[in-house]
């Protein structure tokens, strides 16, 4: 059994003397684990940092064992994010809640947007914009999809400025101006497909969108929280917003 595809570190630990145990979202066959001999030398370590692209390539006798990984770079996304806190609180956040997603099932589309936003580390107004795109992504990839379309009380498409945090719908300004106050803000940016200008308030917003639907319906009834790298985040872009 073996198979060949692009991958992005998600985990590493420690596997024997010499060895390591590697977890990567790999594009066309999802999230995998397995032994890389000799992933504790200093020739692998610095493949093995969370965040990097590799070409990897997994055997095994038997499709139900853990196999081994053979891995060579190809882009070193965590040594270019190595002096930027907050992209590496990025890169944290995502492997950590990539991990949520079941085991060898593939999820390409989450893969290339992870990629995406890994690319663009270097433009601090752009990442974080994509990372809001990406949860919304998993969460639906989860079955816990959002409908921003459409507006969840009259079916309108125009003014959409809430989410229910009970269906997970749209309210629009009319509609949910009884109900402001117990709403969710909708940020403009989501109500687009344009990615290219936000103001750090509404990414802020975007992130205690996810946020709110991830721990509601995927983090607490599995006894986890958000990842501690994603409250730097947020607080990061709500700091900037008063600016």
């Amino acid at each position: 059994m073996e198979w060949t595809d692009e991958a992005i570190v998600l985990h590493v630990r420690p596997h024997g003397e010499t060895s390591a145990v590697a977890e990567v979202l790999a594009r066309s066959h999802g999230r995998y684990l397995g032994l890389v001999r000799g992933g504790r030398s200093r020739r692998l370590r610095p493949l093995l940092q969370t965040g990097n692209l590799l070409h990897t390539e997994w055997r095994a006798r038997l499709a139900e064992q853990l196999g081994f990984f053979v891995l060579d770079l190809a882009e070193p996304f965590a040594a270019r994010a190595l002096d930027d806190r907050l992209a590496l609180a990025g890169i944290g956040t995502m492997a950590s809640l990539a991990k949520l997603l079941p085991e060898r099932d593939p999820h390409p589309a989450v893969f290339d947007l992870a990629l995406l936003m890994l690319r663009h580390l270097n433009e601090p107004g752009l990442w974080p914009q994509i990372l809001v795109r990406w949860e919304l992504l998993l969460l639906s990839e989860l079955g816990f999809g959002l409908d921003l379309e459409h507006c969840a009380a009259t079916g309108a498409r125009d003014n959409l400025i809430y989410v229910s945090p009970k269906s997970g719908r749209a309210v629009s300004a009319e509609a949910g101006a009884p109900y402001a106050t117990q709403l969710l803000p909708l940020p403009a940016f989501l109500r687009s497909g344009n990615a290219l200008a936000a103001a750090p308030a509404e990414i802020a917003d975007g992130l205690k969108l996810t946020g709110y639907f991830l721990e509601r319906h995927v983090l607490t009834p599995r006894g986890l929280h958000l990842p501690e790298t994603r409250a730097p985040i947020v607080q990061r872009l709500a700091a900037a917003s008063r600016q």
